[in-house]
């Protein structure tokens, strides 16, 4: 079985990138569907009509195959070949799977998000949702920089560094959000 480690770790990585990929757009749609609805009529049907199905095909398509691939993939090189046992005596991991539990508790709650949507229930924000969506930057960077790192706690550097970097990023949008306000007005 041991042979067969690397083909399973490339798998469980599509998966685990596509998985993102949907993670990412589906919040992006959801911030679209949130502005939608404050649209006059006939602009705003339309759009949440098209919304709604761009949401479900990515999510039901592309991003539960993709959780649950990725987790396929994941088990099977973790209880299944003697690389992966090695690897879950490790510490790092341990903490990389605490962020992988972080992850799926995310992912349910962007599909309680999407079933709300999809019923014309807008509970959140569009501001809400744009730094909804940095919860997902924020698991990637950290269990990227866990993998690469193999250290328990040098990857607290990289994710204070990308926290920073979204603070960076909220401030420029709260800069421009008043200068484009300024400029409308």
């Amino acid at each position: 079985m041991d042979q067969y480690y690397n083909y399973l770790k490339s798998l469980h990585l599509i998966f685990v990138i596509t998985w993102f990929a949907g993670l990412f757009y589906i919040v992006r749609l959801f911030v679209y569907q949130i502005e939608a609805a404050a649209k006059p009529s006939p602009e705003k049907e339309i759009l949440q009509k098209q919304y709604k199905i761009m949401t479900y095909r990515l999510w039901y398509i592309i991003s539960w195959p993709s959780a649950v691939l990725a987790s396929i993939f994941a088990f099977w090189m973790l209880f299944f070949t003697a690389t992966g046992k090695a690897w879950l005596q490790m510490p790092w991991m341990h903490v990389k799977l605490g962020f992988v539990f972080v992850l799926y508790l995310y992912h349910a709650k962007c599909h309680q998000i999407f079933k709300q949507l999809q019923n014309n229930e807008i509970k959140y924000s569009t501001n809400f949702m744009r730094l909804w969506n940095e919860g997902a930057t924020i698991i990637l960077f950290s269990v990227v920089f866990l993998v690469v790192l193999k250290n328990a706690f040098n990857w607290i550097y990289g994710v204070i560094g990308i926290i920073s970097f979204s603070v960076i990023i909220m401030l420029g949008f709260k800069f421009y959000k008043r200068v484009r306000e300024r400029n409308q007005s």
